[in-house]
């Protein structure tokens, strides 16, 4: 059996927002009058999905867009953060990180991105009842926007602060570098939340060191490039910087050219709490079985490292140790 079913399974890396089932792009596009380029759902769905590899994370991203595009109301939002719960319960998860951006979220039909953080809150809460999943909400600012488009999503995150596990910064690496973030994640670390930032995805080791030092990260979002420089896998090892991978995810946005060149290995050897996540299930079309099965079969992990990753995972969770202590005993009993 790929995944041990005496530990707990987690996903830490997996957006709400980079989560919306086809089908449901297609109902919300029905109910509220929006035009899709397609005329059917059979030929929705593979725009809604990867079918092989992208050119770049840039190309990936913008199959993103379809989902967004249909959240109209706020109903449509918490439908969404409903549903991706129940897809974490299908999925035979026992906790879940969900990280969403409330303005990519609310651009589209100009909602209060405030009541967009609030309607998720609800959705994730209510799906969590439901279904007996735990879980916690991450923040994303949205890089690619810019800088007071950030500081806007990020004041909309703090009216809801209790709510809210950690602060996390995506899209555009390349293009908006952490040093413009400086002032956002000082609020976030004041707001007593935790780190995690995208890094060395679609950008070189340097990225992940700014992630680290100047915006406090305590995990790496991707970080495949971290590989190419030693000191930077040391410190990481060192200092209990955790990596969140997501190999399908990352031959998808050709940040690897094949998905046996996964650095998890690597991270495992050099004693980096590295864990094994979906990043964006619907777009990918992917669920968590899957990448152990791919980590086992294509990456060539051991049944001992597979376990490893597994403990990993609950070792990395933004959770109390008392918490991470429920889990593992819920699974062992």
């Amino acid at each position: 059996m790929i995944i041990n079913p005496h530990l707990p399974l987690v996903d830490l890396h997996r957006h709400l927002d980079g989560n919306i089932r086809p089908r449901t792009i297609w109902d919300l596009a029905q109910q509220h009058q929006i035009k899709l380029p397609v005329n059917s759902f059979e030929a929705l769905v593979p725009l809604t999905q990867i079918q092989d590899q992208t050119s770049d994370l840039l190309a990936f991203l913008e199959k993103l867009d379809y989902g967004v595009s249909v959240l109209a109301d706020l109903d449509a939002c918490y439908r969404v953060a409903m549903e991706n719960m129940e897809d974490a319960h299908e999925s035979g998860l026992d906790y879940v990180e969900l990280r969403f951006s409330p303005h990519y979220m609310a651009m589209n039909h100009n909602l209060p991105m405030a009541e967009v953080v609030e309607a998720v809150i609800d959705g994730v809460r209510a799906g969590s009842e439901k279904f007996g999943i735990k879980a916690n909400l991450i923040g994303i600012l949205s890089r690619t926007f810019g800088a007071p488009t950030c500081m806007a999503e990020l004041q909309a995150l703090l009216a809801h602060k209790d709510k809210i596990c950690a602060l996390d910064l995506a899209g555009d690496e390349l293009g908006f570098p952490a040093a413009l973030f400086l002032e956002h994640f000082h609020l976030g670390r004041d707001a007593g939340w935790q780190i995690t930032v995208h890094a060395g995805e679609a950008d070189g080791p340097q990225s992940i060191w700014n992630a680290i030092e100047q915006l406090g990260a305590s995990r790496i979002g991707h970080g495949v490039a971290a590989t190419q420089d030693e000191r930077l896998m040391d410190y990481m090892a060192n200092n209990n910087i955790a990596v969140e991978s997501c190999p399908t995810s990352n031959y998808q946005t050709a940040t690897i050219k094949a998905i046996k060149d996964s650095p998890i290995p690597v991270f495992l050897d050099r004693g980096i709490c590295v864990t094994l996540n979906t990043d964006d299930p619907a777009v990918s079309n992917i669920n968590l079985e899957n990448e152990y099965r791919v980590a086992r079969e294509i990456i060539g992990l051991s049944g001992e490292q597979l376990e490893q990753v597994q403990r990993n995972g609950v070792q990395a969770a933004f959770l109390s140790a008392e918490d991470k202590r429920a889990l593992f005993a819920r699974k062992a009993g």
